[in-house]
């Protein structure tokens, strides 16, 4: 799979305008290849963070090339925001949960947790090791959707994890996250992280209509 997360700083007085602009990307649902995609407001409702997951690169690039520019002109979106961030790359991780695929988690899910993760030089194979080995199954047995592992930069990982409420998420960090975080030993492979835990935006939702949501089952690689 392929990934891309935008990180959207929009003026407070473009809010609404912007959000209007962000269901118009419901046009993009009959793309080949679209696995699904997903946003919402920070908490403080200055960014806005979304998250698109595609099935192959060839598939991203083609919509790119294709059709991208005619749906973010009728989106209109551009006047909204001040900064715009825009990184993209393989998921290299997928993380299985109660969903039984990539879409029906995003289609469940209220909430998205990400975590931005900048390595020290050399400690994205540890790193790695440690998500699929630690992470991932801790995160499953506390009721995670399922979650993705996207390489953004050589030492940029971005790890986000669908839950169905807040209140769920909540459970995880309080009863299954302190035993979990001794033995990941973070600080010997991240650098520094950035952390959102993401209300989403049900109206922002787009899931291919080309296909059932059983039809991007869990996988553990790109």
């Amino acid at each position: 799979m392929w990934g891309k997360w935008i990180d959207c700083r929009v003026r407070p007085a473009a809010r609404e305008a912007f959000a209007a602009g962000q269901r118009r990307w419901s046009a993009i649902s009959d793309q080949p290849g679209l696995v699904g995609q997903t946003g919402g407001w920070t908490p403080g409702a200055d960014r806005a963070l979304l998250l698109a997951l595609w099935a192959d690169e060839p598939a991203y690039d083609r919509f790119m090339r294709e059709h991208h520019d005619r749906v973010a002109a009728s989106a209109d979106q551009q006047s909204g925001h001040t900064e715009i961030e825009v990184a993209t790359g393989p998921v290299v991780l997928t993380m299985p949960g109660a969903a039984p695929s990539l879409p029906d988690a995003l289609a469940r899910a209220t909430v998205l947790r990400a975590a931005d993760c900048r390595l020290h030089p050399g400690r994205a194979d540890h790193f790695l090791d440690v998500q699929r080995r630690l992470w991932a199954p801790g995160m499953a047995a506390a009721g995670m959707l399922g979650g993705a592992v996207t390489r953004l930069a050589p030492d940029r990982y971005l790890v986000t994890s669908l839950w169905t409420t807040p209140a769920a998420h909540h459970a995880y960090t309080t009863h299954h996250l302190p035993t979990l975080l001794p033995r990941a030993a973070v600080p010997t492979d991240v650098h520094t992280l950035t952390g959102q835990l993401l209300p989403l935006e049900p109206s922002w939702l787009v899931l291919p209509d080309h296909a059932g949501r059983s039809g991007a089952s869990w996988h553990p690689g790109p």
